[in-house]
């Protein structure tokens, strides 16, 4: 049988994976967190009809001859660059920009996404889609401060530092409380909440007078403020209510964890935006956002898929007249060897 149709059926096989792949990333252009992927060729082994022979003094040298024997898949790699940001407005959609992976827990085994469409479950725990917990570190210990107010001296207004908060150093699953007002996440990774308590707000009565206790309105969250206690004094009598202002706490839930690889592209697929780690991926290096080498976390932003249509339907086109010209060397070897058959009559 001629080698030329083993070629062209090798040649169909590689473009034929080819479409695969770009049908694939097609089918996710608009899948949040997807990478890519792109194929690879390289040539089969090649028959040698003649070895080469160096020159001599009577005669020049002479290459070798060899005959291809088709083509093979070299390669399907995944391309780790990172995809454009879309805003969404909503606080638990998180995007990485730069280096990292969110990592998530699936049952006992840790696997790692781009994906931050987060939510919260009725526990307050942070989990994605499929329900799997985000890995982070809680707080083991809330900032606290005292402050003493004498009631007949002018009532100023009075901050004291707070101390240092105290992370868990057992990396788990992230927790807010369901009585939580409100949330944010920092560039960082630190997860704040508003903690509000139940009822309504406190009514004095001074002097015949009705004064609603004073609440702070927390546009941002992201860099909390110091505890405080307000003082305020009725403008009729001499009496001031010291109040501890409490109506609006800014506590820490955590911070959440991001890991990266010193080779992403060694990362195996298992779908539903996940990846785990394999054998020439590196071991996994846990750290936070705006670490050395790992990227910050965009909060109301979730990243879009890498792929590049243009891109994408160019290479279909290029996939396409490649399948056609290996059909045709298939053809054109049947039509050579009816001819051959056709011979003997």
């Amino acid at each position: 049988m001629l080698r030329s149709m083993y070629s062209g059926i090798s040649g169909l096989k590689n473009f034929q994976t080819k479409l695969d792949v770009i049908g694939n990333n097609i089918a996710n252009v608009n899948t949040y967190g997807f990478k890519k992927g792109r194929t690879i060729f390289k040539d089969l082994i090649s028959q040698t009809v003649a070895g080469a022979s160096g020159p001599s003094d009577t005669r020049g040298g002479v290459n070798p001859r060899q005959v291809g024997l088709g083509a093979q898949l070299a390669a399907i790699d995944t391309i780790h660059t990172g995809g454009s940001t879309q805003f969404t407005g909503n606080t638990l959609d998180l995007a990485i920009s730069g280096d990292g992976f969110f990592q998530v827990m699936d049952g006992n085994e840790a696997m790692y996404t781009r994906a931050g469409n987060f939510y919260m479950d009725r526990n307050g725990d942070l989990v994605d889609s499929d329900g799997r917990y985000i890995q982070g570190i809680g707080v083991k210990e809330q900032a606290k401060a005292a402050v003493e107010a004498d009631p007949n001296a002018t009532p100023p207004v009075v901050a004291a530092p707070a101390e240092p908060l105290v992370f868990n150093e057992t990396v788990g699953k992230l927790n807010i409380p369901i009585t939580a007002s409100s949330m944010s996440i920092g560039q960082d990774g630190t997860v704040y909440y508003v903690d509000l308590p139940e009822g309504a707000a406190e009514k004095i009565k001074t002097a015949e007078e009705t004064f609603k206790t004073a609440e702070d309105t927390y546009n941002a969250l992201t860099n909390p403020s110091d505890a405080q206690k307000k003082a305020y004094e009725d403008a009729k009598a001499a009496l001031a209510k010291v109040m501890d202002d409490n109506k609006a706490t800014l506590q820490v839930a955590g911070k959440i964890q991001i890991t990266k690889f010193s080779n992403p592209g060694g990362l195996e697929k298992t779908g539903g935006n996940l990846f785990r780690t394999s054998a020439n991926s590196g071991e996994p290096e846990n750290g936070f956002a705006l670490d050395q080498g790992f990227g910050a976390i965009e909060s109301g932003f979730l990243e879009m898929s890498n792929v590049d249509l243009s891109e994408e339907f160019t290479e279909m086109i290029v996939a396409q007249r490649g399948f056609q010209a290996n059909t045709r060397i298939i053809t054109t070897s049947d039509e050579i060897l009816q001819e051959l058959v056709n011979l003997k009559r």
